[in-house]
């Protein structure tokens, strides 16, 4: 059954078309994946998704009551700022210490509760903002980039735990990644974006389909290109 889905969205910065025509949906307990170049939409879609982002054109529709959570690509902390993690995971709204300790545990950051925001590690930092997402018990966990800055062994470790997180929680995912073999390995789903929905469905259909060779290559080993594969060309001319 579907929690969330975008119908016929069309989104405009000023003049420039972001996202045209794309429709997509989730289903309880799944985890899709949305790949596509720099500029494809991926993080507009992500804030459409939960609100924060006006529609030009079309709708979403979402399951009556859904609770989302959502992991930004990452935070910038002031080192001056004296903020503990768990003074951190209490605002806007103040949690119980067994609360805070339940969602870090699950996060797969135990024990970091009264170390300072400002002294954790890139990794350590991640996983306290799927802490401060997990708060809210989400249905559907919504993650924009979460592994950029990590290397590869942190950023298998961070998939890691969201695979387990929904085994756990029971919540959907939807992941924003520029990192493919990780996708591959991990997604229920793929949608390929550019603009537009380029191609979907499971791993490796998506992964042999032309419009995704197009944009990746075939042989990439998890690095994106960064052009507009032809056949946006052609939608541009003929105003599709």
């Amino acid at each position: 059954m579907s929690i969330i889905a975008a119908e016929n969205i069309t989104i405009r910065h000023g003049a420039r078309i972001v996202l045209k025509d794309v429709s997509m949906s989730i289903s309880e307990r799944e985890i899709v994946t949305i790949v596509g170049p720099n500029g494809s939409g991926k993080t507009t879609l992500l804030r459409a998704l939960i609100g924060s982002q006006p529609l030009t054109q079309g709708s979403i529709r979402r399951a009556s009551n859904l609770r989302t959570g959502y992991v930004p690509q990452g935070l910038h902390v002031d080192p001056a700022l004296p903020i503990t993690v768990a003074r951190f995971l209490s605002l806007p709204r103040r949690h119980d210490a067994g609360t805070i300790k339940e969602v870090l545990s699950q996060s797969g950051a135990d024990g970091l509760q009264n170390r300072a925001l400002s002294e954790l590690s890139g990794g350590q930092l991640q996983r306290v903002l799927l802490a401060r997402a997990l708060l809210g018990r989400p249905q559907l966990l919504l993650l924009d980039e979460p592994t950029t800055g990590l290397d590869q062994p942190g950023s298998a470790a961070f998939y890691r735990r969201i695979e387990s997180l929904r085994q756990e929680i029971g919540c959907a995912v939807l992941l924003v990644s520029h990192e493919l073999h990780v996708v591959m390995s991990a997604s229920d789903r793929v949608i390929c974006l550019n603009g537009h929905v380029c191609c979907e469905g499971q791993p490796d259909a998506v992964a042999s389909a032309p419009e995704y060779r197009a944009l990746f290559g075939s042989g990439t080993g998890g690095a994106l290109a960064l052009y507009r594969h032809d056949h946006d060309h052609f939608h541009d001319h003929s105003q599709h």
